[in-house]
């Protein structure tokens, strides 16, 4: 769905280029996360693909399409985008805001009304309550809702999101990013998103591509990027803690034997094996129960190290 071909960007008065022979390929209905330190590149990809940013050698294909020989305006009105600190428009009201793209596209407006609430149901939020509130009466979890609402409204196939969450608390933004990537599964979206929070990533990401000073580094999925990074700068960066990470990745359900539990703690049918992990640490125990069935240490030891190079 999204292909870049030995893309690269120089811009003036640079000792570097920005991108560097970057070729990566985003499958249709999946999210690939582009991470990596400030300078890396990430944002610039991004940008190419909507053609804010032009590359200077390599093409960008979206659908299959140089987006180099495509309408800009028509191209951006294809693809949603998230932006970093939401920016929505303050002067209007949620529900302007949300059908900015469908009125430029010419909708009717009873066609546009619907997909207003339509779209605020689905990110969360009470049509009847929040469509004529404007940005600056809502939280910031609120507002980040309304943004992607926005962004979705037209259907777009493809969606980019640029630091979508960082003006979000932290209390909210774990709960947030999770519906955020359930709203997107459900509607088969191809999603490119950057963040600098490697935890961001492995929760949102079907792939995370690592980058480094123009290049990639990695790309895989969180799992097998938090179990074998490809190099020392890599490890480094997904950090030390990767494997209590990925256990949080990993459903316990498919990590459970047929062993009784006995009078062991119970686990929720969807926790993680870092709940499990938690839990056995909470109670002193080596096993918990889950189902029919238990989960022990033994087992979160095995799918820790699942993976990584013998």
């Amino acid at each position: 769905m999204i292909r870049f071909e030995g893309a690269a960007k120089t811009y003036a008065g640079q000792a570097r280029p920005a991108l560097d022979a970057f070729d990566l390929a985003v499958e249709a209905g999946t999210t690939c996360v582009l991470i990596g330190p400030s300078g890396c590149g990430k944002s610039t990809a991004l940008q190419m693909v909507n053609r804010l940013v032009a590359p200077s050698a390599g093409r960008v294909l979206v659908e299959g399409r140089d987006v180099a020989g495509l309408d800009p305006i028509a191209l951006r009105r294809r693809i949603g985008y998230v932006l970093q600190g939401v920016g929505l428009f303050p002067h209007r009201t949620v529900a302007q805001n949300v059908a900015t793209v469908p009125g430029l596209l010419g909708w009717t407006r009873a066609r546009i009304l619907e997909r207003v609430d339509a779209m605020l149901d689905l990110v969360g939020l009470d049509p009847g309550e929040y469509r004529d509130r404007r940005p600056d009466a809502l939280s910031g979890g609120q507002r980040q809702r309304v943004g992607v609402a926005r962004a979705l409204a037209a259907d777009p196939p493809v969606l980019l999101m640029d630091e979508p969450f960082g003006a979000v608390d932290p209390v909210a933004r774990a709960r947030l990013q999770d519906e955020v990537r359930g709203i997107l599964g459900r509607l088969n979206k191809t999603v490119l998103m950057v963040t600098h929070d490697i935890d961001e990533a492995v929760r949102m990401g079907d792939t995370v591509a690592l980058m480094r000073e123009g290049h990639l580094v990695q790309v895989a999925p969180p799992a097998t990027l938090l179990a074998a990074p490809a190099d020392a700068f890599a490890a480094e960066f997904v950090g030390g803690d990767r494997l209590l990470r990925r256990l949080s990745l990993l459903p316990a359900r498919d990590h459970a034997g047929r062993e009784a539990a006995g009078d062991a703690p119970r686990l929720d049918p969807d926790a993680s094996l870092k709940d499990a992990l938690a839990l056995m640490l909470a109670s002193g125990r080596e096993r918990v129960g889950l189902g029919d069935g238990s989960v022990t240490l033994s087992a979160l030891r095995e799918a820790a190290e699942d993976g990584r190079p013998a």
